[in-house]
């Protein structure tokens, strides 16, 4: 028994789920999204709820209850809250800025490392040395950030480098004389 499918998706004022063709649409405030869902298991939308409930207990089944649960409770909360993660940037000289569709990432290279914005993302630098990169579908966040991270990971003896904000960093101590 999926623990996490067998709860309903409750559905926030402001935020409209539709399914039709076997596609269920999110529509709010910040976008919208959608999602093609699969014959194993039956959606339904009813009582501003949306309902997962498996066609059978076999395991393909069992397993798509809970993962379409968990993508539509994503969806949901992202048309009408949106989701967002936050990096710093850590070393002397390293900093970061929006220049026009691009980040513009100085990370003790010998260029500036250049990285395009990707539609339906928006990332502000507060101050040089904090990234926040925001927007409407969770997948899409977390793969931006990953690839900024991906650009100068934080390294354990000096810790420099990008990180995220609630990451922690095992530092390891240095050589010794």
């Amino acid at each position: 028994m999926s623990r996490v499918g067998k709860y309903p998706v409750t559905i926030p004022a402001g935020v409209e789920v539709a399914i039709a063709n076997n596609i269920l649409t999110a529509r709010g405030k910040l976008g919208q999204l959608t999602l093609a869902l699969t014959d194993l298991v039956d959606t339904t939308v009813a009582d501003g709820r949306v309902t997962v409930i498996p066609k059978s207990k076999a395991t393909p089944s069992r397993q798509m209850w809970g993962t379409t649960r968990a993508l539509v409770a994503s969806m949901v909360q992202g048309v009408s809250i949106g989701f967002s993660r936050s990096m710093e940037v850590t070393g002397t000289g390293y900093r970061a800025a929006v220049q026009g569709k691009n980040l513009v990432i100085n990370l003790g290279y010998s260029h500036d490392v250049i990285y395009p914005i990707p539609e339906g993302i928006k990332i502000t630098c507060e101050r040089p040395t904090l990234i926040k990169v925001e927007g409407v579908d969770k997948r899409l966040v977390g793969q931006v950030a990953a690839e900024i991270r991906s650009k100068r990971p934080p390294e354990p003896y000096k810790g420099k480098g990008v990180k995220y904000t609630d990451e922690t960093i095992r530092r390891k101590e240095g050589k010794k004389k």
